[in-house]
């Protein structure tokens, strides 16, 4: 007998009553109960249709037919552990690999980003044994205890735990509103000045006040959660030699902007030159397009140094033989559909766009930055002081969900940042439709403002 579909009513009575009350749900006012999606669209359980600007997750497509398939012939013929020798973890390993610096050569198969995250930090401390380690303001890495400490994003919140001695925050490079910023610096290399922020902690708090050596460095390769930030030029590059230098090995978070979501690279961290190549990586969301599945890659002397303790490492379901084939054909259809590319020139015209309406409106849109489908709108209250315009953005956020039938969020610790991180095949005329609605919308907030 099928399951009858709950109302909407009943299924938020339901949740109110089961689910933990800090679970929390996009559109408080009014959430959305999503019953389908299929490419870059989403479809609510009265059939209206939304096009999905935020679901970094679905990176090829909701319900992408290539992968759906992939996942259910595997799951018909077997899904085990990996202690079983099995061609999918063999050959999914293989075809991540070969999207790296030759390098990074070893996978580990988890779950989650979250699992991706706490594995790394295992791997650098018993790599360097060493403790300490930077990260960056407004940073998020993961819900495990482990990651939840280096992760700001939380740890600056009302009831978070305490910041651990052996964890370091360093500022966000943000060169808009951050604590260094190109309007203040004009002829000066931002990259530099925000690295040099790191080496000062290492210098004064990890080696001065600490005795220590580091552990490692931690950051997105582009900070999500903290607002969609773009790293200055010659930023990761020095990073990486002043941690290097101090007896740390540097970690690439690349769970939220991997898989060519930058357009121009498959990972994000190359942005920066081919010269910057972190220790470690972690992977996931995009790796299996909804399904739960997440790797670390990492070097031969960093995973011998791992394997050097005799304890063995084991993960129930990670690198299970249907993860992998999903894993498989995402990877697959990137390749096969040029979504990288894609990425690339629909984030190129967006971008450019949206600069545009910045110059119109520069004291409704403070700053506009991205790089493919990973972009910031930044919203200001005030052009002089850049005062966040929270309130005006969650309207926004609101309206065109409720009137124009488009999915955004805000991000960044003051919540004014419109973040675009949608499906890979969005396409210019979603690009259109979304500046459309875009525009009547900040020319009536604008309005509303004046009034």
């Amino acid at each position: 007998m099928e399951n009858k579909q709950l109302t909407k009513a009943q299924t938020i009575a339901l949740r109110n009553k089961y689910i933990g009350k800090n679970c929390e749900l996009f559109f408080k006012h009014d959430p959305l109960k999503i019953v389908r999606g299929e490419g870059q669209y989403l479809y609510d359980q009265d059939g209206r249709k939304y096009l999905d600007c935020i679901n970094n997750v679905a990176h090829v497509g909701h319900c992408h037919p290539k992968v759906v398939k992939a996942g259910v012939e595997q799951m018909q013929a077997l899904n085990t552990n990996s202690r079983f020798l099995h061609d999918n973890l063999v050959v999914c390993a293989e075809k991540l690999i070969s999207k790296m610096p030759e390098q990074l050569s070893v996978c580990f198969f988890v779950n989650s980003g979250s699992e991706a995250n706490d594995l790394a930090l295992r791997l650098a401390r018993q790599h360097t044994g060493n403790s300490d380690v930077i990260t960056l303001d407004h940073a998020y890495h993961g819900h495990l205890t482990s990651t939840i400490n280096i992760s700001p994003y939380k740890l600056n919140l009302p009831g978070a735990p305490e910041k651990p001695d052996y964890v370091h925050v360093a500022p966000v490079p943000d060169t808009y509103r951050g604590k260094l910023r190109a309007d203040e610096h004009f002829d000066e290399d931002l990259g530099e000045l925000y690295a040099l922020e790191v080496k000062k902690i290492i210098d004064e708090e990890v080696i001065g006040k600490r005795g220590q050596k580091m552990c490692a460095y931690y950051a997105e390769s582009l900070q999500s959660c903290g607002g969609q930030i773009i790293m200055p030029p010659n930023y990761l590059r020095n990073v990486y030699n002043y941690v290097r230098e101090a007896g740390g090995v540097c970690i690439a978070d690349e769970v939220q902007v991997g898989f060519g979501r930058a357009g121009t690279h498959y990972w994000a961290f190359q942005i920066d030159g081919p010269d910057v190549i972190p220790d470690i990586v972690t992977v996931g969301k995009p790796m299996g397009n909804g399904h739960p599945v997440a790797a670390v890659i990492t070097t031969e002397e960093i995973a011998h140094s791992f394997a050097a303790t005799g304890i063995q490492y084991f993960n129930t379901y990670g690198g299970n033989p249907v993860s992998c084939a999903i894993s498989i054909a995402v990877m697959d259809v990137i390749d096969e559909e040029n979504l990288m590319e894609n990425a690339r020139v629909v984030g190129d015209y967006l971008l450019a766009e949206a600069k545009k309406l910045k110059e119109l409106y520069p004291d409704m849109i403070g700053d506009v930055r991205g790089i493919g489908l990973f972009i910031g709108i930044e919203l200001i209250s005030n052009s002089n002081t850049k005062a966040p315009a929270t309130e005006e953005a969650k309207q926004l956020v609101n309206r065109m969900k409720d009137e124009e039938g488009i999915l955004l969020s805000t991000d960044g610790p003051d919540a004014n940042v419109i973040k675009l991180k949608p499906p890979m095949v969005f396409n210019i005329a979603n690009a259109n439709r979304f500046l459309k609605s875009f525009k009547k919308i900040i020319l009536e907030l604008r309005d509303q403002r004046m009034m």
